[in-house]
């Protein structure tokens, strides 16, 4: 396997992210994306639906052959959460052996179909030896999104992130080129997706091969800092961090989200408590909140509607009732609220 690799492209100082595709393959659509991706020295982790996989093994094996990774991305793309767990296992297992089929590997990797997933579904991908992977970056190319709009989004990748990118959209192709030299660019390169942590790491030649767990999602998995060790709540979606409207911070201010900066009023501190201090408040979940609910700054105290938990799969979930955390838009002012988790970008943060 032999991959054309532009001038540059080794430099991976800043790390690796994750490129992503889903719902192939699809004839001359997964051919130019492959040619796309190859040109610019670039792979991808292409997440198949069983259905299209069945229809065109040859375009399997030909990802492959292209230096790309396989996931599994369900038969039909339903709704799983709607599933009981046998119609989940058949969504699974189906596409688990088509894929082995035509690669002669079966998948380590499992994307559900719209991001949705629930502790019954994270159990049946465990049974099957499948590791769920979400995403931190929507590309929004399934919504009609620009060529320059997918380019951006990917340039707001980080080291570990990983990114939605669909198969068969032609504004996605025609932004390979232009993500693939901002990725240089920025001393970053694609990797593939560690089967133990579901995270973009270094490549190492070929499938995933790790022993793979699953991390549930209320795992704390970010040590409390200490001191002056300060950081931003970025949205994955907005690009955009959590802030304290004017810098108030009176008991029951309600957060938001505004263009990132450096005042205090963006500056969080986690503490060994697993509480979220902004202002010399902490980040307050009102008792009994449910979803929907706005979150706000109070008084600190020992309650676990002050505690949270910073997850490795970029969620940031209520100890008191594990809603995560969530914006209600995209733009400067949206609201910050707590909501049933879904995966999506709207719920996922980095610490900036």
């Amino acid at each position: 396997m032999t991959l054309s690799t532009p001038a540059g492209a080794a430099d991976c100082s800043a790390g690796y992210v994750g490129l992503t595709f889903d719902d192939g393959p699809f004839g001359n659509a997964t051919n130019n994306l492959l040619n796309a991706l190859k040109q610019n020295g670039l792979r991808a982790t292409m997440f198949n639906m069983g259905q299209n996989a069945a229809n065109n093994q040859a375009l399997v094996r030909a990802q492959v052959d292209a230096g790309m990774w396989v996931g599994n991305h369900s038969y039909t793309h339903p709704h799983m959460t709607q599933m009981n767990t046998s119609q989940m296992q058949s969504e699974i297992q189906r596409t688990q052996q088509v894929l082995q089929q035509a690669t002669g590997t079966a998948p380590r990797l499992f994307r559900p179909p719209y991001g949705e997933t629930n502790g019954t579904l994270r159990s049946v991908e465990q049974q099957n030896g499948l590791t769920e992977v979400l995403w931190d970056v929507d590309s929004q190319d399934w919504n009609g999104a620009s060529t320059a709009s997918i380019v951006s989004a990917a340039g707001r990748l980080q080291n570990g992130q990983v990114i939605l990118m669909h198969d068969n959209i032609g504004n996605t192709v025609a932004a390979i080129p232009q993500i693939a030299a901002n990725l240089r660019n920025r001393n970053l390169c694609p990797g593939m997706i560690s089967t133990s942590t579901g995270r973009a790491v270094a490549p190492t030649g070929g499938e995933p091969t790790a022993t793979p767990t699953v991390t549930p999602t209320a795992t704390p998995t970010v040590t409390p800092t200490s001191g002056g060790d300060t950081f931003r709540l970025r949205n994955e979606a907005a690009g955009r961090c959590v802030d304290s409207p004017n810098s108030a911070s009176g008991n029951g201010t309600q957060l938001q989200i505004y263009d990132c900066h450096t005042n205090p009023n963006q500056r969080f501190t986690y503490t060994s408590g697993r509480q979220l201090q902004l202002l010399g408040k902490c980040l307050d979940s009102p008792t009994g909140a449910g979803s929907g609910t706005r979150v706000q700054l109070y008084d600190c105290h020992s309650g676990n509607n002050q505690q949270w938990n910073l997850n490795s799969n970029g969620t940031v979930t209520s100890v008191a009732n594990n809603l995560c955390l969530a914006v209600t838009g995209t733009g400067n002012t949206s609201g910050v609220t707590i909501a049933s988790c879904n995966g999506q970008s709207t719920q996922r943060w980095t610490r900036a």
